[in-house]
């Protein structure tokens, strides 16, 4: 009789609780984004995030109208005050020391939940005890942590705004930690973010990949004879080793982006190699199903380039770290043994030979590639799975936050 009347005693609090539960659909949702300057993948994530809620409002350090995805333009974009700073959109990265001071100043006020979108920053936001905060962290800012000295050396930073990088960098990995704290749940991008945010944060985290427009895909009769470099150039991009390997073999490489590294990297360039800026989507898309593979040296913590080549049907030749060995079915360029099914070539160290090695492996399997395999293995990261597993995690954070407050 004794147990009976104690057992009901423990589990009729946890039933309340369940009662008492709002529904999230109901819920005031506030988005955080780092900034909207260009359409890449943090923007597409964001945008996959604010369909799922179309009663959230959106906040960011800056945001240019013309960046911002079409399906956000019809929703106002609250920004920080480092948005009236001249050139804010464009040297947006120099007022890095003030972007702590920035995110601070947003006030959350009377939101439920609370999702960030973490690269830039956007974590660092301040959010009150009954407002759960879900963090989807591409990665731990990288020039901050694991790509600190490639940026502080780099082309992107000339000589006299080193000493300030270097002393602002020492504070605000300082503030960025302490900041990880004011998360209730993260989320990764893949695997090797998830291992960045226990290694900086000493976080756990759930991966979640994020969605690619596989759906834009298709198969061309035929392929052309380049390969392909697509994206921001900038130097952890390393497209210098693309165009080095390329001068090397006499192949022709098409390079479709730009960036601070442009000029650079064109006077690097021999006669086979042709640079393209800001080509239309279906200039992207004939760029990408008309190459022989695509060719990605740096490493990206997701990587959303070689998916994306993937659902045209190429194969993909990558530096085997981050988040490829997560999306990229591959074998080394030295194996003996090629697996069935592969969707791309590893190659091991960041350098211009392994690089060509990788290349001419390539070329003596070409044959056995099936366009068909790599594009659905790609499909395998398509919106509709994120916003899946999106979904479900968002209810299960929020319904146990919620019950931990009840049971407090």
């Amino acid at each position: 009789m004794t147990a009976d009347v104690q057992h009901d005693a423990r589990v009729a609090p946890l039933h309340v609780a369940a009662k008492s539960i709002p529904p999230l659909e109901k819920a005031r949702v506030a988005i955080v984004h780092y900034w909207f300057v260009a359409h890449r993948g943090g923007e597409r994530v964001v945008e996959a995030i604010a369909n799922m809620f179309p009663q959230a409002d959106l906040f960011a350090l800056v945001a240019d109208v013309s960046a911002v995805p079409a399906s956000l333009r019809g929703r106002t974009i609250k920004t920080s005050f480092l948005q009236k700073w001249p050139g804010s959109h464009r040297f947006h990265r120099r007022l890095l020391p003030l972007y702590p001071l920035a995110l601070e100043q947003i006030d959350l006020s009377g939101y439920d939940l609370v999702i960030s979108s973490e690269s830039g920053p956007a974590k660092g936001v301040l959010t009150s005890a009954g407002t759960c905060h879900v963090c989807y962290c591409h990665s731990p800012m990288r020039y901050l942590w694991d790509f600190y000295h490639q940026y502080r050396n780099g082309a992107g930073i000339g000589w006299w705004s080193r000493p300030f990088f270097t002393l602002a960098s020492h504070y605000l990995r300082i503030w960025d930690a302490a900041s990880a704290n004011r998360v209730d749940f993260f989320v990764a991008n893949s695997r090797n973010s998830a291992a960045r945010i226990r290694k900086h944060y000493r976080r756990d985290s759930t991966v979640i990949h994020p969605p690619v427009n596989t759906a834009a895909g298709y198969l061309a009769e035929k392929t052309d004879d380049y390969y392909l470099v697509a994206g921001q150039l900038v130097d952890y991009k390393r497209v210098d080793l693309a165009i080095a390997a390329c001068n090397r073999l006499g192949r022709r490489l098409h390079i479709v982006g730009e960036g601070e590294n442009y000029s650079r990297l064109r006077k690097l360039a021999g006669p086979t190699v042709q640079f393209y800026k800001a080509p239309s989507d279906g200039d992207m898309h004939e760029q990408l199903a008309h190459c022989r593979a695509l060719l990605f040296p740096g490493e990206e913590d997701f990587g959303i380039v070689p998916v994306e080549a993937m659902a045209f049907g190429r194969p993909v030749i990558a530096y085997e770290r981050g988040g490829v060995r997560e999306t990229v079915k591959g074998f080394h360029a030295e194996s003996e043994d090629i697996p069935e099914n592969s969707t791309g070539v590893f190659f091991r160290e960041q350098i211009v030979d392994s690089l060509i090695e990788a290349i001419l492996s390539f070329e003596g399997v070409e044959h056995r590639f099936s366009p068909c395999y790599i594009q659905q293995h790609s499909r395998l990261f398509a919106e509709e799975h994120f916003q899946e597993r999106c979904g479900l995690f968002l209810t299960e954070k929020w319904e146990e936050f919620h019950r931990e407050a009840i049971e407090r």
